[in-house]
């Protein structure tokens, strides 16, 4: 479960290793500690997953690189035609608000249920479903526009 957990990671970390990799780090340490405990309510993969974004949160917030997706994040999207196609999705994604792409990598790239999205990220299921269908709407906007105007 490491990659997919440094993948999952590497997303709350808005894309950097090296972050991503500090904060699977402190997630190793917390559940060797003891401070992160599985309690069989979900599946393993759905608890490793809160964790590991939990502690991205807690980190991005210490290091004052947390904040919500805004124009800012959009001016410094790459639009180099050179891109290979996971670039250009990774910065299409980046495109939604930030409650879309989570609900999205999770159920596309970790093949979690709607419901162990709302565990991972701690809100209700219609929450979870009510961004998963907007996400995939606008994903899709997004994608009609790319190839209808060449961008």
């Amino acid at each position: 479960m490491h990659k997919e957990a440094f993948l999952w990671a590497r997303q709350c970390c808005f894309y950097d290793s090296d972050t991503a990799n500090e904060v699977l780090q402190q997630v190793y340490l917390k559940v060797l500690e003891g401070r992160a405990k599985y309690r069989g309510n979900s599946t393993v993969k759905t608890w490793l997953f809160s964790v590991v974004k939990y502690t991205a949160i807690d980190l991005l917030k210490k290091e004052s690189k947390f904040s919500s997706l805004d124009m800012a994040d959009i001016s410094r999207l790459p639009n180099d035609t050179s891109e290979t196609e996971t670039e250009n999705y990774e910065a299409l994604l980046k495109l939604l608000p930030e409650r879309q792409q989570e609900v999205l990598l999770l159920v596309f790239y970790h093949n979690l249920t709607l419901e162990e999205v709302a565990e991972v990220l701690n809100v209700s299921l219609g929450t979870v479903r009510t961004h998963y269908d907007r996400g995939k709407k606008k994903l899709k906007e997004l994608i009609q526009d790319k190839y209808a105007y060449g961008r």
